[in-house]
């Protein structure tokens, strides 16, 4: 694992996430794997950061006082624990967390949840322009199938991928969960 003052930041581990409505996606076993570092997490007594995702659409599984923008009963956040609310895929943006990790003295991330390509990725991105040493743990993240530019069904898998290797190197370092518990 990483140092002592390593924050862990789940990303938008919704109930909405696990809905039919969110579609066809990859990684069944990531919520285990988050769960996992989560209790690594605590059990160190590392920092741990919850980020919700809260819609500005009243139609979105997402809105506010909605099921699906609750956490899910296996990630509920300790009332030690951060949570932040954001209303675009990253969670830098209007939120106050790169304040609050300053404040702290914490420079290094490790970076899970959903989706890979969207709100993981830009935070990740963020992140790693912002100057912080950041992990994205491929295992504890998981996207959704969509058509690309052209109408060519992607699978989950392959958004998944290609959301990672646009991650590794410039702007974090992937790797999966035995790697980072070990």
């Amino acid at each position: 694992m990483k140092n002592q003052n390593t924050a862990l930041i789940i990303i938008d581990m919704q109930r909405g996430m696990a809905t039919p409505e969110a579609g066809r996606r990859n990684n069944p076993g990531a919520e285990e794997n988050i769960c996992q570092l989560l209790l690594a997490w605590r059990a160190a007594g590392r920092p741990v950061v919850f980020v919700r995702h809260m819609s500005r659409s009243p139609a979105s599984l997402f809105w506010p006082g909605q099921p699906g923008n609750e956490f899910q009963e296996s990630l509920l956040p300790l009332t030690s624990e951060h949570v932040v609310e954001k209303n675009v895929t990253d969670a830098f943006v209007n939120t106050g967390l790169e304040r609050w990790l300053h404040v702290r003295a914490i420079k290094d991330l490790v970076i899970v949840g959903v989706s890979t390509n969207n709100s993981v990725e830009a935070t990740a991105r963020s992140a790693g322009n912002l100057g912080f040493n950041t992990s994205v743990v491929a295992d504890a993240c998981f996207s959704f199938d969509r058509l690309d530019l052209h109408g060519k069904p992607q699978t989950a898998e392959e958004v998944h991928i290609n959301a990672l290797t646009n991650l590794q190197g410039e702007y974090a370092t992937v790797l999966d969960t035995a790697a980072l518990l070990h």
